[in-house]
């Protein structure tokens, strides 16, 4: 799998090292809402790239963590954004130990919440840096 087409979320659209990940995060957030910070930087290449970070100090649970994760990144795939990194960080906490771990308005705020964030890069087109 080359990773070229729209809606894959194969290994070259991901941001796996801890060296794109640190320089992502030394950028300023691009945007916040109530629950996730996004950065972004353009890249050179033809497509963007995604890194998630989801805390355990945040999100207590593991299922709760894996359903953030897979949330972001169909969003990612199904949002035509410009050639940039983006990292979704998760920055409050979400729920705790004592309530459910997922549930269906959890799962629908935390959707609104990331298409805000991956439609405020879409509006505008990141320019790439030359070498």
């Amino acid at each position: 799998m080359t990773g070229e087409g729209s809606h894959d979320f194969a290994r070259v659209r991901r941001i796996v090292k801890t060296d794109e990940f640190s320089s992502v995060f030394r950028l300023r957030p691009a945007q916040k809402t109530a629950h996730f910070v996004l950065y972004t930087r353009p890249n050179a290449l033809p497509h963007a790239r995604l890194g998630v970070v989801a805390a355990k100090r945040f999100a207590p649970r593991a299922v709760t963590r894996n359903t953030i994760k897979r949330i972001t990144r169909e969003l990612f795939r199904t949002t035509g954004l410009p050639p940039v990194d983006c990292i979704v960080r998760l920055s409050r906490p979400v729920n705790g130990k004592d309530g459910p771990a997922t549930n269906r308005a959890l799962k629908a705020a935390l959707k609104v919440e990331l298409t805000r964030l991956f439609a405020s890069q879409q509006r505008r087109p990141a320019p790439v840096d030359a070498p």
